[in-house]
């Protein structure tokens, strides 16, 4: 809630929530997204298992011929991909998990800053606001050669 006459905020703690002081429309239930990375949490950790043991699956059976082998190839390399990218996206909602532990869930890690909460709704594991986000992925690219 806020004051507008004053443009100061006016702090309300709720039960087993955390709020933060910032910007008017920043204002976080974190209970809420701890319960949604839990459920994440559990959720990516049985899918990776289940891809990591369908993978190693095609490992065991054996093709019949070069055609069923590159058939179980393809099959085994999909299940291991899909299990590394939940296996990373695992690793993020752990460590966002940590962040509510120690109080800074919704802080850019760079800056501090909120991070918007639309952005939080869509990826309740974001690390950064969504300016220093696009600026790490325009970091990371590949830059055009001649």
């Amino acid at each position: 809630m806020w004051n507008i006459e004053a443009a100061m905020p006016i702090i309300v703690s709720l039960p087993g929530s955390r709020t933060f002081k910032s910007e008017p429309w920043f204002y976080m239930n974190v209970s809420r997204y701890k319960q949604r990375l839990i459920e994440l949490e559990a959720s990516l950790s049985r899918r990776t298992a289940r891809d990591v043991k369908s993978g190693r699956e095609q490992l065991i059976d054996t093709a019949a011929d070069a055609g069923d082998a590159s058939v179980a190839d393809e099959a085994e390399s999909e299940d291991f991909t899909e299990a590394q990218l939940d296996a990373t996206i695992l690793q993020q909602v752990q460590d966002a998990l940590r962040r509510i532990e120690n109080g800074t869930y919704g802080q850019c890690l760079i800056d501090g800053g909120p991070i918007d909460p639309r952005r939080l709704e869509a990826v309740p594991w974001a690390p950064y606001c969504i300016r220093h986000q696009k600026l790490l992925e325009a970091a990371s690219r590949p830059k055009p050669t001649l």
